[in-house]
């Protein structure tokens, strides 16, 4: 069944391609311009692969010798960057190159996206939600009662949006997304494809035959602004309250959120890792692979926690680095390890000392 919406539009969308001039892009980048502002890009490359068109970047000076034999026909590099010998692309000037390039990636996608509008059908968008303009809905999605979506929202085929749900302005949605009822999704949101946003905490209270009785989980999550939740990802509801992961926090593929935890600002999350309920971490933290964090723990500001440790208590101030399992200070980790490699040869030592005392004996 269709709702009305969605017999109103149909999605109108075109080829992408980018063209710009050299001197438009160094003025997006406040860059300089060494060579022809004339000249036209309508692709981005790696510079070892740069093709006539195509603009690069040199950021890592290991790649340097790229720039001298690269087709491409403009190269961005930093200001301080000096050429050992002669090249044919157009340089743009900037005061970093790879942060630079990253602003042309992120445009690049912008255009890419803005290219979609309208709603595919079959779809299902209930009378009760509301959409604003710029929508791209694709074909299966199914958006429930009460749900706000905002402005410029683009969700791809087969995403669920469930009952009372909110998402702000300039979210995208990939195919296989699903949000669970009353969830919050700020702007400016990137949620990629089967990511679960909202599904039941791990609550389960033992009884004394053995079976287990299922905790309702009432809570909800809440994604501020500019938050990024990779592929297969999950994002748990609390029990009571929310789940949070605050602004600009980025979530890679394969992780698993349970619920009542809270992620502070502009914290980065590697695949594979998985916190457990009522874990708070700290802000502008980074957390590798494979990394367990232990519930109903606090995890300090600018924490770093290399891969495939396990955080079993708090570590006990903000910026420590932490590895292993149970995980203690890098350094410590480090000295450990190197103790742990040394010991054939120290059990071999030992025996010989041994040897020799039983001989003297």
């Amino acid at each position: 069944m269709l709702g009305e919406a969605v017999q109103k539009q149909t999605p109108t969308t075109t080829t992408p391609r980018m063209e710009f001039t050299v001197e438009q892009i160094a003025l997006m980048l406040n860059g300089e311009v060494k060579g022809d502002k004339s000249l036209k890009v309508s692709q981005l490359a790696k510079i070892e692969d740069g093709t006539e068109g195509s603009i690069s970047f040199l950021a890592n000076l290991k790649y340097e010798h790229f720039l001298y034999t690269t087709l491409a026909t403009a190269v961005i590099v930093d200001k301080t960057f000096e050429p050992k010998k002669g090249y044919s692309p157009t340089l743009i000037l900037v005061e970093n190159a790879y942060s630079a390039f990253t602003t042309l990636l992120q445009e690049y996608q912008k255009f890419i996206a803005n290219q979609k509008k309208g709603i595919e059908q079959p779809s299902f968008i209930s009378s009760s939600a509301t959409i604003g303009e710029g929508e791209y809905i694709g074909a299966f999605s199914y958006i429930a009662d009460n749900c706000k979506i905002g402005k410029n929202v683009k969700i791809y085929p087969h995403v669920t949006v469930l009952e009372a749900s909110i998402i702000g302005d300039n979210c995208t949605l990939y195919s296989g997304v699903k949000i669970y009822p009353n969830t919050r999704i700020g702007n400016h949101c990137t949620i990629h494809a089967n990511a679960v946003i909202g599904a039941d905490g791990f609550g389960f209270a033992p009884q004394a035959d053995g079976t287990y009785q299922t905790i309702p989980q009432l809570g909800n999550v809440i994604l501020e602004d500019y938050v990024s939740i990779g592929a297969n990802s999950t994002i748990d509801r609390a029990t009571i309250g929310s789940t949070i992961l605050r602004e600009g926090v980025k979530v890679d593929n394969l992780v698993q959120i349970a619920h009542n935890v809270e992620i502070g600002k502009n914290t980065v999350i590697a695949a594979l890792t998985g916190v457990a309920g009522s874990a708070k971490i700290g802000a502008n933290c980074m957390i590798g692979g494979q990394v367990g964090i232990n519930g109903h723990i606090s995890v300090p500001n600018k924490t770093i926690v290399m891969g495939q440790s396990g955080v079993s208590k708090a570590p006990s101030k903000e910026g420590m680095i932490l590895s292993g399992t149970p995980a203690t200070e890098n350094i410590d980790y480090l000295k450990t390890q190197a103790l742990i490699r040394k010991l054939p040869a120290t059990e071999k030592r030992l025996r010989e000392l041994e040897n020799k005392l039983k001989s003297n004996e």
